[in-house]
């Protein structure tokens, strides 16, 4: 009966070990994903923000209000403005839209609403009309979308290369990806 025990004792360690493992790898496979380069801009929910270093947007959770990364000098362009006013203009909107609290569970800011409120922010910051910063975000978000799915599409391919996928589960990922079932790709 002990050695019974004990045996079961260490099988139950081991599956432990193994599942461990197993859950620390996923997560070394999930940092290495590929960040969007240089020329992607606005994500797909729409908000963005800056650090002044190096004038690029922060990155945050989708459900805290976060922002993901704009670049600051591709805004610049679309604008025509100055890239540092540009960075100053989304910090200030960043500080003055910080979170206090975290938002209640399942429950996410409106990314129209947040896209809004910035290019109405920025608009007044930079004196610039509220329609052309509207639609300067509008097409860093676009672009950013396009890059995100194409990426996708990228390591998908190489999964189902690889054999770690078929080829019926990379297009059921890439649906539930298009119909925001689940993040990943562009929207």
């Amino acid at each position: 009966m002990v050695r019974t025990k004990r045996i079961a004792l260490g099988l139950t360690a081991t599956a432990l070990a193994l599942g461990a493992g197993i859950g620390v790898a996923g997560m070394a496979s999930a940092t290495t994903t590929p960040t969007p380069s240089a020329s992607s801009s606005a994500s797909a929910d729409g908000g963005t923000s800056a650090a002044p270093a190096d004038g690029k947007g922060m990155r945050g959770g989708h459900g805290h209000g976060g922002f993901r990364g704009v670049d600051a000098a591709e805004l610049a362009t679309k604008l025509g403005v100055d890239e540092a006013n540009v960075t100053e203009a989304l910090k200030a909107y960043r500080d003055a839209n910080k979170p206090t609290t975290p938002p209640a569970e399942g429950t996410r800011p409106d990314p129209a609403a947040k896209q809004a409120e910035l290019a109405k922010s920025l608009a007044a910051t930079l004196g610039i009309d509220e329609a052309k910063v509207t639609a300067a975000l509008e097409e860093l978000r676009t672009a950013e979308q396009a890059d995100r799915a194409a990426a996708l599409k990228t390591r998908l391919d190489q999964a189902v290369t690889d054999g770690k996928l078929t080829q019926a589960e990379a297009d059921a990922v890439t649906k539930a990806v298009q119909n925001g079932v689940i993040g990943g790709g562009g929207r």
